[in-house]
């Protein structure tokens, strides 16, 4: 694929990603990591720890539009970002220590677990 078709195609997953995140209040991980691995080729380790930096900025600018629109509740913002925070260091060191394989098939599970979860 030349560079300006993969580019696009990058592109339209990171709208994907964004359309995602804005409509859900997030879960745009579930789909760029699975689309740097097919589409950009990268490892598995590699995809997880981009998609972080990609869905802080997403995630910065739909919540910004969640605030604006009245959907935001400081206290229980306060609450969860503790824990979140404090999840994201675990979870961080934890993937340092994982194999490609590991990280996908945990990544695979955590995705099945929550659609069946949707489901039910």
């Amino acid at each position: 694929m030349d560079r300006v078709k993969k580019n696009r195609v990058l592109a339209a997953g990171g709208i994907a990603t964004g359309a995602v995140n804005g409509i859900f209040g997030g879960g745009g991980g579930m789909i760029v990591v699975p689309f740097l691995t097919a589409f950009a080729g990268k490892e598995p380790l590699v995809a997880h720890a981009t998609a972080i930096f990609i869905i802080l900025p997403v995630s910065l600018v739909s919540g910004i539009f969640y605030l604006i629109n009245g959907y935001f509740e400081a206290e229980l913002f306060l609450a969860v970002s503790i824990g979140v925070t404090f999840g994201g260091y675990v979870g961080a060191r934890a993937l340092s220590r994982m194999t490609a394989g590991e990280a996908t098939l945990l990544f695979a599970a955590v995705m099945f677990a929550a659609g069946i979860r949707m489901i039910f």
